[in-house]
């Protein structure tokens, strides 16, 4: 993999021991807990006690999910994992995969039956390395990860792709780093107090809550969870442009210039095409429609409801605009942050924005 951030002085000899560990095993990372203790740590954005492990900078949390999903999930040829870097579209992307998916049995036109007035996206579509129930126990235990689940299973990560086990069917939407980061600040503020509270995330003691600016500095270092945030994309973009029917590579800008053209892709990528008769019927724009932003925003589920880990579910909606770092950042932190993107993907194809217009 090209381009990233580098890792800090004496953080690639240890990682690189750290992961020959894990992966002489015989199930690639399921050895995580056992080498956690060894990893180089250090705080990052959100407040977090984070971990260097293969490449990237991960909660304690993400860990032993990584560990868990590579040792406990069995994929099955119909699954469908929706990949994100945290803030990039994610609960927006799970409202619409869920929908199109499980349009027969759930309508999208029968207002107030259909499963997104009654449930969160996150409760409907649950993290493969992430829920309360891991939490928990743990992550103990020898049960096949959601083995219960009727296929097709439809699951969400926030893991990179390296670090996720092999076999599974992937979309992944993409964001431009300076919304992302802006994103990621606004959701810190209203929900670092509660997740300081969930064994993983703080670490042994609680972290200073870092001002904007400081924010920055650890996000152009690529010391956020998941992070680097450019990073984290091109292992997606490389893998969708490698193996382009089993990952499937979408960009948030393009999704909110052309809802239903990027619906219909999902539809077809997911294995559930809508057919003559449905467009006709106008099933797209039904589904475009119920999981709208400003419509999942003023549902009451959303504006009272609680969901992971303890989180209000209104957090996970905010403005979804395109060009909301400005809010934040000046025009020369967003020049730089561009510069250090620019930077790391040199040699790479792989851009962010709008998909390239080719003539």
């Amino acid at each position: 993999m090209g381009g990233g951030t580098t890792a800090p002085a004496g953080v690639a000899a240890a990682e690189e021991e750290g992961v020959a560990k894990a992966v002489t095993t015989a199930t690639p990372h399921a050895d995580i807990p056992n080498i956690m203790s060894s990893l180089p740590t250090g705080p990052g954005f959100p407040p977090y006690q984070l971990s260097y492990y293969g490449g990237f900078w991960l909660s304690g949390l993400f860990l032993k999910g990584i560990a868990a999903s590579h040792a406990r999930f069995k994929p099955r040829p119909t699954d469908v994992l929706l990949t994100s870097f945290p803030k990039s579209g994610t609960t927006w992307l799970k409202a619409l995969a869920f929908s199109a998916l499980n349009r027969a049995a759930h309508p999208p036109s029968s207002a107030g039956h259909h499963p997104l007035y009654r449930s969160s996206p996150h409760d409907l579509v649950s993290f493969l390395e992430v829920s309360p129930e891991l939490i928990a126990t743990d992550y103990a235990g020898e049960d096949e990860l959601y083995g219960e689940l009727p296929s097709p299973r439809l699951l969400a990560s926030h893991l990179p792709y390296s670090l996720l086990p092999n076999g599974i069917k992937i979309v992944y939407v993409c964001r431009d780093p300076k919304d992302t980061l802006v994103s990621l600040w606004h959701f810190h503020e209203k929900t670092t107090a509660v997740l300081l509270g969930v064994p993983g995330v703080a670490g042994a003691s609680p972290p200073t809550m870092p001002t904007f600016e400081e924010a920055f500095e650890l996000f152009c270092e690529g010391r956020c969870i998941s992070g680097p945030h450019w990073r984290h994309a091109l292992e997606f973009w490389e893998a969708s442009r490698r193996r382009p029917d089993q990952v499937l590579f979408l960009r948030y800008e393009d999704m909110l210039l052309d809802p239903a053209g990027n619906l219909r892709t999902l539809a077809a990528f997911m294995g559930c095409p809508f057919s003559p008769e449905e467009e006709a019927a106008g099933v797209v724009h039904h589904v475009v429609e119920l999981c709208s932003l400003a419509k999942l925003k003023g549902l009451e589920v959303n504006r009272s409801g609680s969901t992971l880990l303890g989180l209000k579910n209104e957090v996970f909606f905010r403005k979804g605009t395109v060009g909301d770092w400005s809010s934040c950042m000046t025009p020369a932190m967003a020049a730089r942050l561009d510069g250090v993107v620019k930077e790391a993907l040199k040699g790479s194809t792989l851009t962010f924005g709008p998909a390239p217009v080719i003539n």
